[in-house]
């Protein structure tokens, strides 16, 4: 699916006039000119309800609710929860930016943000919308590839579902957290595992402790998309046997660089 930017529906919600027209302007020079401006979160999910838009790009302190109530807000919209987010924020705490990396958001702009950090953020959000932008895997049958999507974030796994399906993957099963996955591990054989960090009952490391020690699928390819940031946790989840780790939000052509990898590896 071809997009065309200049004809792009988009929805900014800012409650800074002075911000708004300075992140206008900053689209307009990327080739996003269909812009509609709002001040506040409710007049616009009003707006969603009659003209959904392509890409929802909002501030996280708003008048009526934050940034990361809204994105749910359009999550839990059958119109609305599949269209792309991007968070503009000068909030760097994890714990209040994690909502956002949990709900599929395309990208987390810090404020102010760069015109690279703009452009990159955009096609994220081109990846996301481009239906047809396969592997380029031409010794594997992308759509013979059994994939295991393990997340306790629904719209974290539609999102990433929705990636993989863009590069071609087809088949997938779902799990809510680890303990779910092995279960599903004992009795289907799957060609890659994407899994989050941070789940309850069982969580990433874990799940990769019971493949590399435990599974007779021991040498499955594991990719864990996470929003985990502290470094001896990501060694630890190295030295589990992870094959590969990308972050969330996630840039896609840096997932389809380790995919590529791991997947020609575990062939």
């Amino acid at each position: 699916m071809l997009i065309d930017f200049s004809t792009m529906p988009v929805y900014l919600v800012e409650p800074s006039h002075a911000q708004g027209k300075l992140i206008t302007g900053m689209l307009a020079q990327h080739g996003v000119k269909n812009v509609t401006y709002f001040e506040s979160a409710t007049p616009m999910l009003a707006q969603c309800k009659f003209a959904p838009p392509m890409l929802v790009i909002s501030a996280l302190y708003l008048a009526d609710m934050l940034g990361t109530e809204l994105v749910q807000v359009l999550r839990e919209s059958a119109d609305t929860e599949c269209v792309p987010f991007i968070l503009i924020s000068s909030e760097t705490r994890p714990q209040v930016l994690e909502p956002v990396r949990q709900s599929g958001a395309c990208a987390i702009l810090p404020k102010p943000f760069s015109d690279m950090q703009l452009d990159t953020a955009l096609r994220a959000t081109l990846d996301y919308l481009d239906d047809d932008s396969p592997l380029e895997l031409d010794d594997i049958d992308l759509n013979s590839l059994k994939v295991l999507l393990v997340d306790d974030s629904v719209s974290a796994r539609n999102f990433i579902r929705r990636v993989l399906q863009n590069m071609g993957l087809t088949q997938f099963i779902e799990a809510n957290n680890g303990s779910e996955a092995t279960v599903i591990l004992s009795e289907t054989p799957v060609d890659l595992v994407v899994t989050d960090y941070n789940m309850p009952e069982l969580d990433g490391k874990g799940l990769i402790e019971y493949i590399r020690q435990r599974s007779w699928q021991q040498t499955v390819p594991v990719l864990m998309v996470t929003s985990e940031s502290n470094y001896s946790r990501l060694a630890a989840i190295e030295e589990a046997g992870v094959s590969g780790i990308c972050d969330k939000p996630m840039e896609t052509a840096i997932l389809k660089t380790i995919l590529t990898r791991i997947l020609r590896q575990g062939r």
